[in-house]
Order: structure tokens, then C-alpha cells, then sequence
């Protein structure tokens, strides 16, 4: 690569960039909107003082890049990558201004898991927090489980190309042929959850005892982190604060849903309901998480953890399914984790965790595609190996429509999953360093690296800084499923090349 190819990559990739950083900056308008509404004076400064700040960076992005380049796949790739560091630096400004915060690391942690939809937080006095601060958390946990390139795709594309931002950003599914409809489709049908969820949860909680006004903002806050399986609350006491059966029933309902691939939602909205059963993944996620909530009651009935079926459902059965759909909202204290749950039923959690939810969904994890393929391959070599030594095992599964198991699809299946338990280690390792339990370690990188946000009380402020690093790299990473990050390795690596041969 020559030096005047280095310069055209970097004008596109900036350019790119900026429109981006255009999109997460006119997001402040929606907290700055409720600081305004609410009198609050020093919290609209917050996020005025965001809002100009981020548009400046954007637009001076924008302008030092340049568009009128050919857009290729290494581009795209690079960008996704660039954009999600540079926006969580600048989305973290109204954290830092707010004072909630020890430091601008823990800032940027907080942004990293909003916008990977982890839900690990280590913000102070959370209960004091300002509404507006507390709609900036949860909005870019919205935004963060539909994509901010996505945002940016449905905002500013002109309808042509974009398939590796797409691809980039952890999602592989197009709705439709052109990448800018299947943008602009995922948010139609984010937006139309978000106002019957909306509703749904604000009934619930003016049923319990929330008066219209507060009741409606923690419907939304609640909703945004269920549908996009989030894990961030407004209250400390996550859904302990509400002492309702019936409102953690409803955020299991959207959390649920919220892990389902967005083809899936289309292919239901359009009337075919069958496709909710014939699924690779739905049937994938069901028999993963049957064959995990008997080891979860199996270890919590073993240990007379919870005193009856009721309670067992309700603490042991929602915890898992909070960590198989990677939204991390919580039933019980973190303490209770690491000192009632026991091994086993502590194992199942992690290992459901790292399942993760749905392929092109809001969630995290392996995704239940790969797991399907995994085993799906696991078969046909299993017959090939019994059958006839000539014979041609011919392995199909349904994946929106009939398709054929190929070598490609395994091979990159079994990379991901390889490349997310090389992370997850390297997390493991970087806990017992910091002096913490193996086994508390174990749950808490396989939280950060499936973006979930369960926790056993290891991500706190006190923790090392360097282990808060690690949890953003492991964060980043496994929302962005490796491929833009690994291309943006090789494009840096390419640079220094290229910068060594021009010397010469």
C-alpha cells in the first residue's frame, strides 16, 4: 500500500466516521429534551454542551474525509470499528459532566456496555441519578441493540452499498435486498415495539403503585433495556425495586422477543407464524435452555436455595433466561450469585450466557445460529462416519427457507466461537490477576464478552483499571463478532507497512 493510498483509505474511513458520530450526536437532543422539560438546568447544560461537542467532532470528521471515493469492503469494515471507539469516548461526555462517575475510564466503560447492550454499569448512587442522564443511559442501549451504524445507515444512506457497516456491526440477515430498506425496516420494527412495549409497561407500572409521570419513564427506560437486551435499570436494586411479579413478567416477555432475530419479527409481522417453530435458532434456543434450567433447578433444589416452585421461577428460571437472551436485568442481589447459587447452577448460568441470543437480534453470545450449525455438523459427520465410506451425507436445516449445511458455514461458525472463547480466557485470566475468584472471574468475562451484564459484584469503580479495559476490549469485540475488528488489524498492520516502505 503506498502512501497515497493510505491517505485516500483514511479520507473515506473519516469521512464515514463523522457522519456517524452526525448520527450519535443528535441523539443528545432526546435527554437535553427531558433536562429542558424537567427545569433542570445543569443537566441541559450537560448535554447541550455534549450535543455541540459531539456534532463539532463529527463534522470536522466529515470534513477532512472525503466521499467521493469508491467505498469498499475494507472501508466499512474499519469504519464500524473506528466509529464505535470514537462515539463511546464522545457519548461518554454527559456521564463525566453529571459527577456520578470517578473517573472518565469509568465513563466510557459505562458507554461501552450501554452501547453493546451489556448492561454492566459502575456508576454512583444510581438512585440519584438525573432522569435525563438516565434517558441518555438507556437510549444508547436502545440504540446500541439496533446498531449505531445502522442508526447512521437508516439516517444518511443514498441506497447504495453499506453491506460490510451491515455485516460490520455483528449482523448478517438482510430483510431486503438493499441494505439501506433492511436498515431503515429494523428500526420500523424497533419503533413499533417501543410504543406498544412502551404502553404495555407504563399500565404495569401505574398498576403498581407508580404515579403517570415517573410510571412512564421507567416504562420506556425498562422496555429500551429489555427489547435490546440491555440489562441497564434506573434504580439500583434493578428489578428488585418494583416488588412485582407482574412487571418481571413482562420484561421477560420483551427480553425475550428482543433476542429474536429481526428476520424473524418481519417473517411474524408478515403472517408466518410457522417460522417461529421451524427456526434453526428457535429450536436451537429452546432445547439449550430446557437442557439449562434443569441444571439450574437441579443446583438451587440441591442447595434449598428457594423455598418453593414459585420462587425457584422466579429468581432461579428468570436469571437464566436473562443470561440466555444476554440482558442482564436481575432478580436477585449480585452478592446472592457468588455465595447461594452454588456451582452448578452458577455454570449453567455462564454457559447460557456465552449461548447468547439470536443471529441479527438485539443480543450477544455465540448466537444461537452458530450453536444450530455446530450441532447440525456434529450430526452429518456423525452419519457420515456410520454410513458407507463413499456415501454423500447431505445435511439440511430451515433458516428463513430450506437450506444445505455447507463446509463454508461450519468453518465460520466454529472461527467465531473459537475467537469468542479466546477473549472470554483472556478476561478470565485478566480477574484472577486482578485478585478475584476463578470461578467469579468465569462469570463475570463470560458477562462482558456475551454483552450481558449479570454480574457477582466484580464490575464496581474499585476494580482495576486495567481489568475495566479489558471488559470494554471484550465488550467491543463481542458485539462486533471479530470481522470488522480483525480487518481494521490488518488495515493498521498495512499502514505500517506501507509507511516502512516509502522510507525506503
Amino acid at each position: 500500500m503506498t502512501k497515497s493510498d493510505s491517505l485516500k483509505d483514511m479520507k473515506i474511513i473519516l469521512y464515514y466516521t463523522g457522519n456517524i458520530l452526525v448520527g450519535v450526536a443528535l441523539l443528545n437532543i432526546i435527554p437535553l429534551l427531558t433536562a429542558l422539560i424537567e427545569r433542570d438546568a445543569a443537566s441541559a447544560a450537560d448535554f447541550t454542551l455534549s450535543l455541540g461537542a459531539t456534532l463539532t467532532l463529527g463534522a470536522a470528521l466529515s470534513l477532512l474525509g472525503n466521499n467521493g471515493e469508491r467505498v469498499g469492503w475494507k472501508h466499512e469494515m474499519v469504519t464500524v470499528a473506528l466509529s464505535w471507539i470514537v462515539a463511546m469516548v464522545a457519548a461518554a461526555l454527559p456521564h463525566w459532566l453529571s459527577g456520578h462517575f470517578g473517573s472518565y475510564l469509568d465513563c466510557v466503560f459505562d458507554v461501552m456496555s450501554g452501547f453493546t447492550t451489556t448492561g454492566l454499569t459502575l456508576v454512583q448512587d444510581l438512585d440519584h441519578v438525573s432522569d435525563s442522564l438516565n434517558m441518555w443511559r438507556h437510549l444508547i442501549t436502545f440504540v446500541g441493540g439496533q446498531g449505531i451504524v445502522v442508526l447512521a445507515l437508516a439516517l444518511f444512506a443514498d441506497g447504495g452499498g453499506g453491506y460490510g457497516f451491515y455485516v460490520g456491526e455483528g449482523k448478517d440477515e438482510r430483510l431486503f435486498p438493499s441494505v439501506l430498506h433492511t436498515a431503515k425496516a429494523i428500526w420500523r420494527i424497533s419503533l413499533l415495539y417501543l410504543v406498544l412495549g412502551t404502553l404495555a409497561m407504563w399500565i404495569v407500572c401505574i398498576s403498581i403503585g407508580l404515579d403517570a409521570g415517573r410510571g412512564f419513564l421507567h416504562a420506556l427506560w425498562i422496555f429500551m433495556s429489555s427489547w435490546s437486551t440491555g440489562g441497564f435499570a434506573p434504580m439500583s436494586q434493578n428489578m428488585l425495586y418494583y416488588h412485582s411479579r407482574l412487571f418481571e413478567l413482562v420484561t421477560f416477555i420483551f427480553f425475550i422477543i428482543g433476542s429474536f432475530n429481526f428476520a424473524l419479527h418481519a417473517a411474524v409481522l408478515k403472517g408466518e407464524r410457522k417460522e417461529l417453530l421451524r427456526n434453526l435458532e428457535t429450536m436451537s434456543f429452546g432445547t439449550t435452555m430446557s437442557l439449562l434450567s434443569f441444571f439450574t433447578a437441579w443446583g438451587l433444589v440441591r442447595l434449598h436455595v428457594y423455598p418453593n416452585l414459585v420462587a425457584l421461577i422466579g429468581k432461579g428460571f428468570y436469571q437464566l433466561a436473562s443470561a440466555h437472551t444476554t440482558t442482564g436485568l436481575m432478580t436477585i442481589y449480585p452478592q446472592q450469585f457468588a455465595t447461594e447459587w452454588g456451582d452448578t447452577a452458577l455454570l449453567a448460568v455462564i454457559i447460557a450466557m456465552m449461548f447468547g441470543g439470536s443471529a441479527c437480534s438485539t443480543a450477544g453470545g455465540f448466537k444461537g445460529l452458530r450453536v444450530g450449525i455446530l450441532f447440525k455438523a456434529l450430526v452429518q459427520d456423525t452419519r457420515r462416519l456410520l454410513g458407507p465410506s463413499k456415501s454423500i451425507v447431505i445435511q439440511k436445516y430451515h433458516y428463513h427457507g430450506e437450506r444445505t449445511l455447507g463446509e463454508q458455514q461450519v468453518r465460520s461458525a466454529a472461527l467465531v466461537v473459537l475467537m469468542y472463547m479466546g477473549i472470554f480466557a483472556m478476561g478470565t485470566l485478566a480477574g484472577c490477576m486482578a485478585g478475584y475468584p476463578f470461578l467469579l472471574s468465569v462469570f463475570e468475562s463470560a458477562s462482558a464478552t456475551g454483552n450481558v451484564g449479570l454480574t457477582v459484584g466484580l464490575s464496581s469503580p474499585s476494580m482495576p483499571a486495567f481489568l475495566k479495559i479489558v471488559y470494554i476490549f471484550n465488550m467491543w469485540a463481542g458485539r462486533l463478532e471479530f470481522m470488522a475488528i480483525l480487518v481494521s488489524a490488518g488495515f493498521v498492520a498495512s499502514l505500517f507497512r506501507g509507511g516502512r516502505h516509502a522510507r525506503v
